[in-house]
């Protein structure tokens, strides 16, 4: 769903994105601020999953886990 905001900008920034919107504004706002919310989830997900790596007592319990994920799988076969 889109939702219409007004915002206010310096003026050399609405020649910019005139420049570089091939007059859709809204739509390049839409690609531009997509692109890097993408981007930011990313590093985010990043530091996240180094964070946990360096954490060694996350890491014994994880292969702890991964020891323990087929438990039970080979019964299903039969």
């Amino acid at each position: 769903m889109k939702q219409k905001i007004a915002v206010t900008l310096e003026e050399e920034l609405v020649v910019f994105l005139d420049e570089q919107a091939n007059g859709n504004r809204s739509e390049y706002l839409n690609q531009l601020l997509e692109t890097e919310r993408k981007r930011t989830i990313e590093a985010e997900l990043i530091r996240a999953l180094k964070e946990d790596y360096s954490d060694m007592e996350y890491l014994a319990e994880i292969k702890i886990w991964d020891s323990v994920v087929t438990d039970g799988l080979d019964d299903a076969e039969g």
